[in-house]
């Protein structure tokens, strides 16, 4: 018996070193979702249509707990039906509409320069939604850098800071600089969500830099390379970021084509399982209270 009682001890001491760390293992985060760079493009309703109908598409926000989103499509009518949708009521979603620079896929790389683009925005910011006015302008692209200071894009930044508009813009580091520049306030009253935080992977200290020298700068990190490592768990370098920015970044699903309608569950999933590794108050700001905030919802 006396050789027995060391094993026993042993073995006792084992279980317990095993059973601490699932003590505090994170748990994915519960609460609500503001989905912050959403499409409802043509080819996902098509008049109701297509294989994402309003219903199809709220059903997906309800079982997310998706309680608002950024909605921003090509063209603008993807918007307005979500904006005017008896699902959207429903399913207890606030519509949050943007006017995208968007009639059709050629408009992407030609907005900055073109007159009837500038006309549109106007008459779409007239027009307004069933859901309210339109809150900002976006998601656009810049696939160069210098195409910032073409002259509709410089219009339409200074139109956006003039109406207190937020502003969705998909563009590299160099862009976000040169975007701020033609901002009256030279980004200082600029309210700039930065798609994919640069899709391209900016290093993280460029993006900190960023952050420090304007002050309304959110960073939406749907795509951004090196945010997540092994087990879908934040790399220790953004977690650390986020901790020190709490309050300037927000999560989107991008469902700029079908199969990100088609993965939206997983989309969702992915960040509870990532905002579970912070702080439940860090969490709730990042997945819900930033956005709510810029945008006076409750």
């Amino acid at each position: 018996m006396r050789a027995i009682a060391p094993i026993a001890a042993l073995l006792l001491a084992a279980c317990s070193a095993v059973a601490v760390p699932s003590a505090f293992a994170q748990t994915p985060y519960a609460g609500p979702l503001f989905d912050t760079h959403l499409h409802y493009n043509q080819e996902a309703w098509d008049g109701n249509t297509g294989p994402y109908p309003p219903a199809e598409a709220l059903a997906r926000m309800q079982r997310n707990n998706v309680k608002a989103i950024i909605a921003n499509s090509r063209p603008n009518a993807g918007t307005q039906t979500l904006a005017a949708a008896r699902e959207t009521r429903e399913a207890g979603v606030t519509v949050v509409p943007f006017v995208r620079l968007y009639r059709n896929r050629d408009d992407y790389s030609n907005w900055f320069r073109d007159e009837t683009i500038h006309e549109m925005v106007q008459t779409e910011l007239a027009r307004g939604t069933a859901s309210g006015p339109y809150r900002g302008i976006g998601e656009f692209h810049l696939y160069e850098s210098a195409n910032a200071n073409g002259p509709v894009a410089r219009k339409l930044i200074a139109l956006a800071e003039r109406q207190k508009l937020a502003v969705l813009a998909h563009v590299d580091d160099v862009a976000i600089d040169l975007l701020m520049a033609n901002a009256p306030s030279k980004g200082q009253s600029l309210r700039l969500i930065w798609a994919h935080t640069g899709i391209g992977g900016a290093p993280i200290e460029r993006v900190q830099a960023l952050l420090e020298r304007y002050p309304l700068l959110m960073g939406e990190l749907s795509y951004r390379p090196g945010l997540t490592c092994e087990g879908g768990k934040l790399c220790p370098e953004w977690r650390a970021l986020l901790l020190k920015y709490p309050d300037r970044f927000v999560v989107g699903s991008d469902t700029w084509v079908n199969q990100r309608w088609s993965a939206y569950d997983e989309i969702m999933r992915g960040y509870r399982t990532w905002l579970g590794d912070l702080p439940p108050d860090v969490a709730q700001r990042i997945a819900w209270g930033n956005a709510a905030a810029l945008f006076n919802l409750r």
